[in-house]
């Protein structure tokens, strides 16, 4: 089985492009992922030099590239549900480099609005790959939303 769940914060402004050809959307991004360190180890890896988070590349195709691209921006927390990718290619020296990515098929925005701002940053809105040729507005300014509902904080569990 190949499924991955990641929570995490992107390093950077996702990077849009679309495909020659057919045109279709594709995002790419990397989130920072803490690793589950007692505080003892990570304060000793941290005055090692050592990284105390990793960061996986994401790949996101279609309509929810598109919208990751305009509402997502570097700090954003972001859960990603999707399967690990391997390939590789020749890059311009001729050399064979190999790539392990995250394809994501579904995207959840765990924060809105300006990362500075915690009132926008309760409600939370999914995109998955299923919403790729879906136009639907449902009047959240074009962005497609079928089969995601706000979270509210009353609903969560823990």
């Amino acid at each position: 089985m190949n499924n991955v769940t990641l929570v995490g914060r992107l390093t950077a402004d996702p990077e849009l492009r679309f495909l020659p050809g057919n045109g279709t959307a594709v995002a790419s991004f990397t989130m920072a992922i803490d690793k589950d360190l007692p505080r003892e180890k990570k304060q000793q890896m941290e005055q090692q030099g050592k990284p105390t988070a990793d960061f996986p590349r994401i790949v996101v195709w279609g309509r929810p590239a598109e919208n990751c691209a305009t509402y997502l921006n570097k700090g954003k927390l972001v859960a990603v549900q999707g399967r690990i990718q391997t390939r590789s290619y020749d890059n311009n020296q001729g050399q064979r480099v190999y790539v392990t990515e995250v394809v994501a098929e579904k995207v959840q925005f765990l924060e809105w609005g300006d990362s500075n701002n915690n009132n926008n940053n309760n409600n939370s809105r999914g995109y998955s790959n299923s919403d790729r040729n879906n136009n639907n507005d449902h009047g959240m300014g074009g962005i497609d939303t079928d089969g995601f509902q706000p979270v509210d904080d009353e609903d969560i569990p823990f």
